[in-house]
């Protein structure tokens, strides 16, 4: 009989950095004698079930999530979409409560999903957002996801505490006043000695539209570029496929080992600016280029704050073209962090400890 303790573990389903800042996490709680229950939806849900095909997984409710097409209406969009995350976090949180009485569920950690929180068991929240960044409303939405991460035991972000840092103002705060808990750069990636046999590397995710409206641009642009190049379209499908155009080497998704030697292979990263991006560019020291997604306030600001530190540069999407893609070598890239992740003394909280 299987003693060990269940741990729910329910990333957020909003493109795909939730789910692989939690690959570590479920590697970590395996690694002490614990069960991690995979909770989430959509292509998250999708990706970790390939990742971890032993496990146990729920489905959770969507948030359904989708960008607008032009970044003006990003904030209009999403409070167009509010009320229907709203009925998602009531409905996730009445089935978190069902879980932990149905499968004996000892203690919880939710990647940004607000309503997987149970008070009979301790409860923790991963984010790196203690401030959300909204343009002229961010002093609200802040503290409305402060407020709802005092409802967990404990915040875990995925950064350092003191200077320099990788999330600056999103995941640090002038007073604080909620429980947290600086876990270290948390990536799934490791460095390897391989060979660099691609002079560009280009990885994409996100909700749609405004994913495929970047692959689009960039395999079209791609045409007139001399240098090998791997393109990982972050598609979760059923089926892995891998196509050959010119010098282009195509796959609509990779996992994790595939995903770590394609890094290690390749000279430079042109990417979205999303922050478990940051996080595993920071821990294999990448020099990169980087395109926001549009009115995305978060990946706007890490993008901009990378750009003046002069670590990473950046455009905005409807700006881009290869040629400047040569400014990289202007900028010192990302500096390789300790890739030492001991999360034991974290993991206590689920222990008694």
């Amino acid at each position: 009989m299987d003693n060990r303790k269940r741990i729910l573990v329910a990333p957020l389903n909003w493109g795909l950095g939730h789910a692989t800042r939690c690959i570590p996490i479920i590697r970590g709680l395996l690694d002490h004698g614990l069960e991690p229950i995979i909770a989430s939806d959509g292509d998250a849900l999708a990706l970790l079930k390939k990742e971890f095909p032993q496990l146990r997984f729920v489905e959770f409710p969507s948030y359904k999530i989708q960008y607008a097409e032009k970044a003006r209406y990003f904030k209009l969009k999403m409070l167009w979409d509010t009320p229907k995350i709203l009925k998602a976090i009531t409905a996730e949180n009445r089935q978190t409560k069902k879980l932990v009485e149905s499968l004996g569920i000892c203690g919880i950690i939710s990647d940004n999903r607000l309503g997987v929180s149970c008070k009979k068991v301790p409860s923790v929240f991963i984010t790196h957002q203690l401030n959300v960044l909204t343009g002229t409303t961010t002093w609200f939405s802040s503290k409305v996801h402060q407020k709802v991460i005092k409802k967990f035991d404990e915040c875990w972000v995925p950064d350092v505490k003191g200077n320099p840092n990788l999330s600056g103002r999103l995941g640090h705060l002038a007073k604080e006043d909620l429980k947290v808990k600086y876990i270290g750069a948390l990536s799934r990636l490791n460095t390897l000695d391989h060979e660099k046999i691609y002079d560009l590397m280009v990885l994409i995710s996100g909700p749609e539209p405004q994913r495929s409206m970047l692959e689009s641009k960039l395999l079209e642009q791609l045409t007139s570029y001399t240098g090998e190049v791997i393109f990982i379209k972050g598609k979760i499908e059923a089926e892995q496929e891998i196509t050959q155009k010119n010098n282009i080497l195509v796959y609509n998704y990779m996992n994790t080992m595939q995903l770590e030697k394609a890094f290690n292979q390749s000279k430079l990263v042109l990417s979205r600016s999303g922050y478990t991006t940051v996080l595993d560019l920071a821990k294999l020291g990448k020099r990169a280029f980087f395109i926001p997604t549009p009115g995305q306030y978060e990946q706007e600001y890490l993008a901009e704050r990378l750009e003046q530190e002069n670590l990473v540069p950046y455009c905005k999407q409807e700006q881009f073209e290869l040629k400047m893609l040569e400014r990289v070598s202007d900028f010192k890239g990302l500096s390789a962090v300790d890739s030492e992740l001991d999360l034991s003394t974290f993991f206590g909280l689920f222990q008694g400890k």
